[in-house]
């Protein structure tokens, strides 16, 4: 037990001289020599690498609703689940405002438009509803729009290609609000060798619980060549519009054997 508070002592007072050294070297940066500045900038560089890491672990696993949640409601069945980094976790850029187009937020969500001019935000915000299960949500607030196509691409992992067959269906959840009506279409791309397949579905808003399926089976997928899985979510007369996304969720599972 005293080799125990020992080492949590030492811990204390080491961090207590890591904190007061990049304090003092925050408060005299506009005077030192370059060379060491240079030196100091390095290692800042590679210290907030790390220390990002595990403040985005920590909010991740300490906010409410339960940052990191991987629960949701998916067929019982389902061989593959997952709930994209942007509704799981705080990420260190909440947001784009005129947002240009292939505008990422985190390494998974991307921005995609052909405006002139950009009067897009895009930003991650927090849920605090009681029926949220995502932490997180993404708003998409739309002004004067003069493009003719607006979506946000959601890369899947790697791990989702892994099995894949033509006798999936690939379920896609999620729950939605805006100011005023509009169309929003879900189109899942396949890349298998040189071909992309491409399945469209519109999204059923006028249900509280959004969700569409779709059926590899009326594909042409190549299951040897499968490299990789994005989802595009198309928004049709967006402009003047705010969308929130409160909560996204992909799951997969064998269709039934007849």
């Amino acid at each position: 037990m005293a080799l125990a508070k020992g080492g949590s002592a030492l811990k204390r007072a080491l961090y207590r001289m890591s904190l007061r050294r990049w304090g003092r070297a925050a408060r005299i940066a506009r005077t030192t020599k370059l060379e060491q500045l240079r030196q100091e900038r390095n290692e800042a560089r590679k210290l907030k690498s790390q220390l990002d890491r595990l403040i985005h672990a920590a909010d991740e696993r300490l906010a409410l609703p339960m940052i990191g949640s991987h629960s949701f409601e998916k067929p019982f069945d389902s061989d593959w689940a997952w709930r994209p980094e942007l509704w799981r976790g705080p990420l260190p850029e909440k947001g784009r405002s005129s947002a240009p187009s292939k505008s990422m937020l985190g390494s998974e969500v991307t921005l995609f438009h052909d405006c002139q001019q950009s009067e897009l935000t895009l930003r991650q915000i927090r849920n605090t509803r009681e029926a949220d299960l995502a932490p997180y949500g993404l708003r998409l607030d739309v002004f004067k729009f003069d493009g003719s196509f607006l979506s946000v691409v959601i890369d899947l992992p790697e791990d989702s290609t892994r099995g894949l067959l033509r006798k999936h269906l690939i379920r896609i959840q999620t729950i939605v609000e805006f100011e005023k009506p509009l169309e929003i279409f879900a189109r899942l791309n396949i890349k298998n060798g040189p071909n992309v397949e491409q399945i469209v579905r519109e999204l059923p808003l006028n249900q509280q619980d959004v969700m569409v399926e779709f059926d590899l089976a009326y594909s042409k997928l190549n299951e040897k060549r499968i490299e990789k899985i994005w989802l595009d979510l198309i928004f049709e007369g967006p402009e003047m519009n705010q969308v929130v996304l409160r909560d996204i969720t992909i799951s997969r599972r064998p269709r039934a054997e007849l």
